[in-house]
């Protein structure tokens, strides 16, 4: 499905639904950003802080903060850009992903465990590889390491693009009423 063709347009409301490994359903409220045949950037307000870890590391989301998410239909990841309720950047993070289905209603994806948290300084870090059922080089017959490693190799050049786009076309003053309203959409 070619969502560019569809009569959907910025400010709509869409689902982001994310299928666990462990088949549980997450589902979050969002707002289209942008919409083209391969991809969608969806908006969504942070309602509940929280934390995450690797090593001695962390880095916590606050309530009032937003994600602009982008997701692709033939991506091996997903990427959440954070920014605080002021417009700072807070951080990212990669989810590995497969079977990415888009509609004028909904963004889904199966989530393959693996994940990426990248620092305001670049600095990242894959979390989860404990989590796996199997070895890395092993879990879903390699697909994910695979995946992993081009996105490590191409972090540092792919992942400055994309937040210097956020920054550009997605103007924290124009998000602003969205992120007053929360979950109120």
């Amino acid at each position: 499905m070619d969502l560019s063709t569809l009569p959907i347009q910025r400010g709509d409301n869409i689902i982001e639904r994310k299928i666990r490994y462990d088949s549980v359903v997450v589902e979050h409220r969002c707002k289209l950003l942008k919409a083209q045949s391969n991809s969608v950037v969806l908006f969504h307000a942070i309602q509940n802080s929280f934390t995450m870890r690797a090593n001695k590391t962390k880095l916590s989301i606050p309530k009032g903060s937003y994600t602009i998410g982008y997701y692709w239909k033939d991506r091996p990841y997903n990427l959440y850009v954070w920014r605080d309720e002021k417009g700072k950047y807070l951080g990212s993070y990669f989810n590995i992903v497969k079977n990415t289905y888009m509609t004028d209603q909904l963004v889904s994806f199966e989530d393959l465990i693996i994940d990426i948290m990248v620092l305001p300084n670049g600095e990242y870090f894959i979390l989860d590889e404990d989590e796996l059922p199997e070895t890395l080089s092993r879990f879903e017959n390699g697909t994910v390491l695979q995946a992993l490693n081009s996105l490590t190799d191409s972090i540092d050049i792919f992942l400055p693009q994309i937040i210097s786009e956020t920054r550009k076309n997605y103007k924290h003053e124009e998000l602003l009423p969205w992120l007053n309203k929360g979950l109120t959409f």
